[in-house]
């Protein structure tokens, strides 16, 4: 049984905390948090009963766990990996990787030296209908891909402690936190653009909202993407795809039902099918696995590489430290109104 201590516990930490009760081979041990009657009203609603932690250290010290799971303010992130990597802990910390490039690559190299296993929280490599979009490029059964427009929009985020969030300082703002999921998915499908050019909307919470066209080449799709959270508080949230190729066309919407479509030759459009997370992982379980998706996804595929001793293939600090440098670009390319080339090298 691999002991699990998962720091911050808003809302991704008890979604987290969720998904790792529908787990076999997992158990949580303890919660690190600075806000200890939020936190402890959050255990309750869950019916977790362990210790609260106000260190990483007191935590490592007393609960001796083999997963530090890091869902903190991105800021720390750099700090909380690096130091549970260096005691030999197993990571999994949610994204982005960093705020900079030079803190990505710290987190990297340390996860490298560790001899342990580290994963990121890029859910979009593990949500349903993006890996069954992958799987349709792959096939080859409607052509080459020719191009792919890419959304992910929300309304003003108003629930962070602190508004953490709304400060560009301490999240990145909304390219750094929101955008670079599709940024990331970018880098899975395709690979790293040679180039970005980007515009954007900029306000009292840095960059939020970003519209980039990516380079892929005179023989690659062509690819572009917008992500924002400017919208009104009570917007909601979309994120959503269209793809087209040789010989048809994929949609995502994640607003819509049937949320995935695909159009193949001369046919009506039609549900794509996608598997969703299966039930019954433990009969102790809590939440809606539908709306975890590739939450559940993820943390199932960490875990199962931690039982196996197995470095994982996807969501690896290296991958995200990439798709936060092309992020990184697509902002100074904003900022300064210019088509740039994206580093090679981290």
């Amino acid at each position: 049984m691999k002991k699990v201590v998962i720091a911050g516990f808003g809302f991704m930490g008890t979604m987290h905390a969720q998904i790792y009760n529908q787990l076999r081979g997992v158990r949580i041990v303890g919660i690190i948090d600075t806000h200890p009657a939020k936190a402890s009203k959050s255990m309750g609603g869950l019916g977790l009963k362990v210790p609260l932690y106000s260190s990483l250290e007191e935590a490592l010290t007393d609960a001796e766990p083999d997963i530090v799971d890091i869902c903190l303010p991105t800021h720390w992130h750099a700090r909380f990996a690096v130091e549970a990597l260096r005691a030999g802990r197993h990571v999994f910390c949610e994204k982005p990787l960093a705020l900079t490039r030079n803190e990505a690559r710290r987190i990297a190299e340390a996860a490298k030296k560790s001899g342990t296993i580290m994963q990121v929280g890029h859910c979009i490599r593990f949500w349903p209908e993006y890996q069954a979009f992958e799987s349709f490029v792959r096939s080859g059964r409607a052509g080459k891909l020719l191009s792919l427009t890419l959304q992910r929009r929300a309304g003003r985020p108003l629930y962070s402690v602190g508004d953490w969030l709304n400060d560009s300082a301490l999240s990145g703002g909304a390219s750094l936190d929101l955008h670079i999921h599709d940024v990331d998915y970018i880098h899975h499908l395709i690979g790293r653009p040679k180039a970005v050019t980007s515009r954007g909307t900029k306000d009292y919470s840095g960059w939020s909202h970003i519209f980039t066209t990516y380079d892929f080449g005179p023989k690659g799709p062509s690819v572009t993407s917008e992500g924002g959270w400017n919208y009104p508080a009570q917007w909601g949230f979309q994120m959503a795809f269209q793809a087209v190729f040789e010989k048809g066309a994929v949609e995502f919407d994640s607003n819509a039902n049937p949320t995935l479509t695909l159009t193949l030759g001369g046919r009506p459009r039609q549900p794509l099918p996608f598997r969703t997370p299966k039930t019954g992982e433990s009969s102790t379980g809590a939440g809606n696995l539908s709306s975890l998706g590739g939450y559940f996804n993820e943390l199932k595929s960490f875990v199962d590489c931690v039982r196996r001793g197995r470095a994982p293939q996807v969501a690896t600090p290296r991958q995200a430290a990439e798709s936060l440098t092309t992020t990184l670009t697509e902002i100074q390319s904003a900022a300064t109104g210019k088509t740039l080339s994206v580093p090679a090298k981290l």
